[in-house]
């Protein structure tokens, strides 16, 4: 266990360390950036390691796992950031232990969350997931189109149990993420002008997470820059 808390350490710090970097050559207080470790495949130890190393946000993008997990930490302060496709019929079971879900993007799953939390007596954040361009309906990470943000976000705000958070993206496969997290920063300045509490955005992974921060990243989800390579079996 020492020399996996070591491992990790050592990943955390030079992800730390360029997260600075980042934040130095753009001008900005790495303070205003949340590190959200994306620990998918790996196991609840790990998670314990993390929050002993100073992560205060976990995410997850399989359902089970990650009310497996939850449950295993619940004695951690820990926020958990749900970060997968959600189907509707699991909005209730994902409501009962995220904090934020960061893949709202379809209609239907407003509603389904917001009955989900309400019944739970939970306040949940909530983002919009965007397609941004280059990334094809069918062929992409999920998301909505650019043009229905505005629409899905009203819906959000208008929830009784959901707080409209921001925006999350993931930059598609091909596409320079320069380009597309500065199109992602666009899309959420117009978002800010009718909802200016929705200061979230979550872009950047452990291959990019520089250009995301260029671009006004607050949240970036870094997994294998921390975790390292995925297990066997995972």
């Amino acid at each position: 266990m020492s020399e996996r808390r070591d491992e990790l350490a050592a990943n955390l710090d030079a992800v730390r360390r360029r997260i600075e970097a980042a934040a130095a050559g753009s001008d900005r207080d790495p303070e205003e950036i949340t590190l959200v470790a994306v620990t998918k495949f790996f196991p609840a130890s790990d998670v314990r390691l993390l929050a002993g190393l100073g992560v205060t946000d976990v995410g997850e993008n399989r359902h089970q796992e990650a009310q497996a997990k939850a449950a295993e930490c619940a004695d951690l302060d820990l926020r958990w950031h749900f970060i997968g496709g959600l189907q509707s019929n699991k909005a209730a079971a994902v409501t009962s232990y995220a904090d934020v879900v960061e893949s709202v993007d379809r209609a239907k799953l407003v509603p389904a969350l917001d009955r989900a939390a309400t019944a739970a007596g939970r306040e949940v954040g909530a983002l919009v997931q965007v397609r941004l361009d280059g990334d094809p309906c069918g062929r992409g990470r999920g998301g909505t189109p650019i043009d229905g943000v505005a629409e899905l976000a009203e819906r959000i705000a208008a929830a009784r149990r959901l707080t409209l958070r921001g925006l999350m993206a993931v930059a598609p496969t091909g596409v320079d993420p320069e380009r597309a997290f500065a199109q992602l920063a666009t899309v959420a300045r117009g978002l800010q002008v009718d909802h200016p509490g929705a200061t979230w955005i979550s872009a950047g992974m452990s291959a990019d997470l520089e250009a995301a921060v260029a671009n006004g990243a607050t949240h970036l989800r870094v997994g294998s820059a921390i975790l390292g390579s995925r297990p066997p079996g995972g």
